[in-house]
């Protein structure tokens, strides 16, 4: 999905100061405003109350906030940021920025950074919004992957502490996947995690040779953890030809008879809405490395908040914006979502949380995927999903492997 990577070990250390967050609007602001938002970057909850706090404060406007899936978004904002009625807002994964803002559809915000209090964002949150020195982006959140376990389960199998390494890992869920249970829930095409994998290896996605991009799927580091993927996904039914939001993988880990999920830890939130018995029954802890000196590579990263060109609203847009990204709404999302708040001086609101402490481990040896423009359009394709799939349905790992390679080569120098 999404993101960059973020140097967070140092921001639990930051002690929480405050701030002050917008008023009203102007008395002239528009009837209705149209928000993009990702799924599973709110709660429905917190998002109701957002837009009836903030319809109060702000008379006249109406607030239609709008869910979106990740699965064919870049398509979907590339088509609204050309097209002549885009949606005010929009909340986009911080690798998009650069390829949305060289269509020339989303506004400089640049002259804003002072009011909405820049000079306090977590700087690998915020640079990845700023594109040859203009900040079209506005951070919003971070994340990144741990894995969520069902302790009920655990407990059954005679589990009594998560696995350090990899080789435990595989070990503890063979021991859950029996009696209809799934040791893990993991689609065939959950691809943040294999990039996880293939750099504890020691390969990448795509490296880049002088001023050229080469895909690297086809590496013998990245072929050894599309194979430690296949065998993870083996001890479960999750489908191998969709991702997780395909059904959505909350839904299927509440209905309690699975072991576990890898996802940022906010999706505890998702599942208690579909499932609030499973209150207090979720565990959280890193993804295990291949060694149990240190947890394995995460992809870590976040969204940014975006105003289109295309928009009549600019005006008002920017104080949606403001207040989504303002000390209230950030320390509200950080509690309910376990996500990294945008602001530094906000980290302490997360003190005391497992999985913020599962997560924080990981972004310890976060990562990021291949920083160039260009990656959004590979992303784009699903290339790499499929790949997965392919793999995983019995055929050739490495020639699949050499295939979308090459493809990744072509899309990240097309244009160079």
């Amino acid at each position: 999905m999404k993101y960059r990577l973020l140097a967070l070990a140092a921001l639990f250390a930051v002690t929480a100061c405050g701030s002050t967050d917008p008023g009203p609007a102007a008395s002239a602001a528009p009837a209705k405003l149209t928000v993009w938002i990702m799924d599973g970057s709110v709660t429905q909850e917190l998002l109701k109350q957002f837009e009836t706090d903030y319809e109060a404060a702000h008379k006249g406007v109406d607030l239609d906030i709008q869910i979106q899936a990740w699965d064919g978004i870049g398509e979907r904002v590339t088509a609204a940021l050309a097209s002549t009625d885009a949606p005010d807002v929009i909340e986009v994964g911080n690798t998009q920025v650069a390829q949305y803002s060289a269509s020339g559809g989303v506004r400089d915000l640049t002259g804003k950074i002072a009011d909405l209090r820049g000079e306090d964002w977590i700087p690998g949150l915020a640079e990845p919004g700023k594109i040859d020195g203009k900040q079209y982006g506005v951070p919003w959140y971070a994340a990144n992957r741990v894995v969520v376990y069902n302790k009920d389960l655990w407990a059954k199998a005679g589990i009594e502490a998560p696995p350090k390494t990899r080789d435990e890992w595989l070990e503890v869920t063979a021991s859950l996947n029996k009696g209809g249970d799934q040791g893990i829930y993991l689609t065939g095409q959950t691809w943040y995690a294999l990039a996880g994998f293939i750099w504890d290896e020691g390969g990448d996605l795509a490296v880049k040779e002088g001023d050229r991009w080469k895909g690297a799927l086809d590496t013998p580091q990245a072929l050894a953890g599309m194979e430690f993927y296949r065998r993870l996904q083996a001890l479960g039914k999750g489908p191998k030809d969709a991702d997780e939001a395909n059904p959505p993988q909350h839904e299927v880990f509440a209905q309690g008879r699975v072991g576990q999920i890898i996802a940022v830890p906010g999706i505890a939130a998702r599942v208690l809405e579909v499932e609030p018995g499973m209150k207090g029954k979720m565990g959280f802890f890193p993804i295990p490395g291949k060694s149990a000196d240190k947890p394995g590579a995460v992809f870590t990263g976040g969204s940014d908040l975006i105003i289109p060109e295309a928009s009549k609203n600019h005006d008002a847009a920017y104080e949606v914006v403001k207040a989504l990204a303002g000390e209230k709404f950030q320390t509200e999302l950080a509690k309910a979502m376990s996500f990294v708040p945008n602001r530094a001086s906000l980290a302490g609101v997360l003190s005391g949380d497992e999985g913020t402490a599962a997560m924080g481990a990981g972004a310890a040896h976060g990562r990021a995927t291949p920083n160039t423009p260009n990656w959004a359009a590979v992303e784009a394709t699903s290339i790499i999903k499929q790949y997965m799939t392919a793999v995983l349905t019995g055929k050739d790992a490495a020639a699949e492997a050499r295939k979308v390679s090459e493809s990744i080569t072509t899309t990240l120098n097309s244009g160079s």
